[in-house]
């Protein structure tokens, strides 16, 4: 391969052959391994003839031309150099520009077209016209993929190609015609039609969408997608996507005229959008909407969206004042749905408005913090016979955290102030209106850390032992008159055995006085800082009996009822909590969780996981999680038991082909609940993906659908995507292929 000069002056021209003939700045042969350069441009053949008047090059046998990363080959050229025109007689060539990276943390790459043609036109810099052309990324003298095309246009300056009376051409099979067509030269956006995608479901039958990209602007794009499914008709749908310095969003919709199974109308709506008003000033927009209660089930293959209750409609503002405090309001509601009609969804209450106020101070005399937490909220509900009303709270702290180098040290003292103003729907002279409530909060935490170095099996580690105590002294105050606006049981874990409340929200400020104690031990190695290995134990001690619930007083027939939703604690010992996980080696790493109930000899939740993943895209899952007792949440639902096992994994079966699946059965329902099975192959410039989904959240209510997709790097993904699905069922998923296909071009 010929090299630039390094004496050569820019714009000057340097000929070299085994003879040269003629006459200087006339008209020069050289022939016998010729080669002529000027800068960055190098053409070299059997013979030149280079005409200096009007800086032409005529090349013959074995052509080649490089210019930059760029190679174009062929029997016989004819070129002007300084213009960069010309012409290429049956050319072979190889064009190469830098992808831009597309998301945070990538960094710029080369991306590579190649292909032949009959004809090879150079209409300057950056430019080339091609006739009976073939394009491909796929670098192989026969590729498996390309596109052909009667006249095909490179725009390097653009990073656009444009075929006319062309196709896609697979494995010499043509799949996809293209009478006309633009497409990116390096993976990047570019408006046209994009390759159809299609799969089947049980929902809506054969599935075929043929979506459209606009890209308006290198910050503004949009996507319209004419949707076809065979069971429920026609659906049309769009995207659009935009970005600036202080704002950002994207907005959905799907409309379809008439459903052929219900015989009505069916919308979805949805705009997100954030926006940076002053450096302090910030608002949000997150408003979505659908026609009806099944639309998500009867309509989407994927189990995120097919189990949405309720659908957020929420605009906020927020403003940060200096270093120390923040102010934000905020108007929140929902859309419930009701996919069973034999259990009718009200949703959670509506904030309107909600004001919240915030203050830290880390820096007063003696090293004691300030802290101050406040709270304005209006509550509505849909439901007629739910109380509304105003709740105004706040929660002033003080602490004072005291460390050394293997010892920490935290008292804290607080008070929780509130005041209810309630609009009940039933008069009740024993049922106060106006409720104020003021609790005092105690606590003091404290911890020690040690280490040593220790040896197991061969290998040096850090160990640690770090116990752990906090105590926790809240009063009892009576709060069965203040309703639930926002307040449920927080689950059982490590971080809540350190809370100071044991419920979420601000209508129950659960009484207290405890004390929990936790010890964690640690092994990190010594060479390289991994945490191989972590153990943690912890119990809380109650020094009471409980007298906060959740239960509340309503009014039945002319008296007083208590609403039974939570039993109180009698015991002295909360649930045992330990866990057990890390990389316990290159390639296998654990994670369990145990809590178990002394009082009943019982284990109230066990979660067991170990992953085995020797390298990239080789990754096996079990998991096990047992759950026997049910539990009703914030909204109302019963949350039932479960015991299940979750297989996954992702393994190569050799000749390029994976296999990706996972299985999750209930062992309390015997039957299997959601199951995905599926085929990668991975072509080098080319991989095909194939995946079956089956879920069931009802024994009676089974969804299954199909995926098949084919993806060209730095082309296109034609079919219906999978890689979404597979990431969410298998944890640890590889994808196989260094794709480049923008996310517009089938890559969700």
């Amino acid at each position: 391969m010929a090299s630039q000069d390094p004496s050569l002056a820019a714009g000057d021209t340097l000929i070299k052959a085994q003879r040269i003939l003629g006459t200087r700045s006339v008209e020069l042969v050289a022939d016998g391994d010729a080669e002529l350069q000027r800068d960055d441009t190098v053409l070299t053949a059997d013979r030149v003839t280079y005409r200096e008047p009007v800086d032409e090059a005529v090349a013959e046998g074995n052509v080649v031309l490089r210019a930059g990363q760029d190679t174009i080959t062929g029997p016989k050229a004819t070129l002007v150099i300084g213009e960069s025109t010309g012409q290429f007689d049956t050319p072979a060539y190889t064009l190469t520009r830098d992808r831009a990276p597309t998301a945070a943390g990538e960094s710029a790459r080369p991306v590579s077209g190649s292909g032949s043609a009959d004809v090879l036109r150079l209409e300057g810099e950056n430019q080339y016209r091609l006739k009976n052309a073939t394009w491909s990324t796929c670098q192989a003298s026969d590729p498996d993929w390309y596109i052909k095309a009667r006249e095909l246009e490179l725009d390097y300056d653009r990073q656009v190609g444009t075929a006319q009376g062309g196709s896609i051409v697979f494995q010499d099979v043509p799949i996809f015609w293209m009478p006309w067509a633009e497409f990116p030269l390096s993976g990047q956006r570019q408006s046209g039609l994009l390759p159809p995608t299609f799969g089947s479901s049980n929902k809506t039958g054969a599935d075929l969408a043929v979506p459209y990209y606009w890209n308006i602007a290198p910050n503004y794009d949009a996507t319209i997608t004419p949707r076809l499914m065979s069971r429920r008709g026609m659906q049309l749908g769009g995207e659009f996507r935009y970005l600036n310095e202080t704002y950002r969003g994207e907005s959905r919709v799907e409309w379809m005229a008439k459903d052929n199974l219900t015989g009505e109308e069916r919308r979805l709506a949805s705009i997100q959008h954030q926006h940076r008003i002053t450096p302090q000033l910030y608002a949000t927009l997150d408003f979505n909407s659908v026609s009806d209660d099944t639309y998500f089930e009867d309509l989407s293959s994927r189990i995120g969206t097919v189990s949405t209750k309720n659908l957020l409609r929420q605009a906020t503002l927020s403003y940060t004042g200096g270093q120390w405090w923040r102010a934000s309001a905020r108007v929140q509601s929902y859309q419930p749905l009701s996919p069973d009609p034999d259990s009718k969804n009200y949703g959670p209450y509506r904030r309107v408005p909600q004001l919240l106020f915030s203050a830290l101070r880390p820096d007063l005399p003696l090293g004691l913090n300030a802290k101050l937490d406040a709270e304005f909220v209006r509550f509505e509900h849909k439901r007629e016979t739910n109380t509304e009303g105003d709740r105004l709270t706040a929660y002033p702290s003080l602490s004072l955290p005291l460390q050394g180098s293997a010892w920490f040290l935290t008292p804290k003292v607080g008070a929780h102030l509130s005041q209810y103003t309630l609009d009940r729907p039933v008069d009740h002279p024993n049922l106060d209106d106006s409720i104020t409530r003021s609790v005092p909060i105690t606590s003091v935490d404290a911890g020690l850390i040690f280490e040593r170095q220790a040896s197991f099996f061969g290998s040096d580690f850090l160990q640690t032992l770090e116990p752990r105590l906090y105590y926790l002294n809240v009063p009892y105050r009576d709060q069965a008159q203040i309703p639930l606006f926002d307040t449920s049981e927080f689950d059982v874990g490590f971080a809540q055995m350190f809370a100071e409340n044991r419920y979420s929200g601000k209508d129950r400020i659960g009484d207290a006085n405890d004390l929990t104690a936790a010890v964690t031990s640690r092994l990190i190695d010594a060479e390289t800082g991994v945490e191989r290995l972590r153990a943690i134990f912890g119990q809380r001690y109650y020094f009471d009996d409980q007298r906060v619930t959740r239960n509340y007083l309503v009014p039945r027939n002319g008296s007083l009822r208590t609403v039974e939703i939570e039993e109180p604690r009698t015991s002295s010992r909360a649930d045992i909590l330990a866990g057990l996980g890390g990389r316990i080696s290159k390639e296998i790493s654990v994670d369990s969780y145990l809590q178990y109930n002394p009082s009943e000899s019982s284990t109230e939740r066990f979660n067991a996981n170990v992953r085995y993943q020797p390298d990239y895209a080789k990754v096996l899952n079990v998991s096990y999680r047992y759950a026997p007792n049910a539990r009703l949440n914030l909204d109302g639902f019963i949350i039932e038991g479960m015991e299940d096992v979750d297989v996954s994994g992702q393994w190569p079966i050799g000749n390029g082909w994976y296999g990706v699946g996972r299985v999750t059965r209930s062992l309390l329902e015997n039957r299997v609940t959601e199951a995905v099975g599926g085929l990668e192959y991975d072509g080098g410039c080319w991989a095909f993906r194939v995946a079956v989904h089956r879920f069931a959240i009802e024994r009676d209510d089974v969804s299954q659908a199909i995926y098949v997709q084919l993806e060209l790097n730095d082309l296109a993904g034609i079919g219906s995507n999978p890689l979404s699905l597979l990431t969410r069922s298998v944890p640890g998923y590889g994808k196989i292929n260094a794709s480049s296909a923008d996310r517009v071009f089938g890559v969700d």
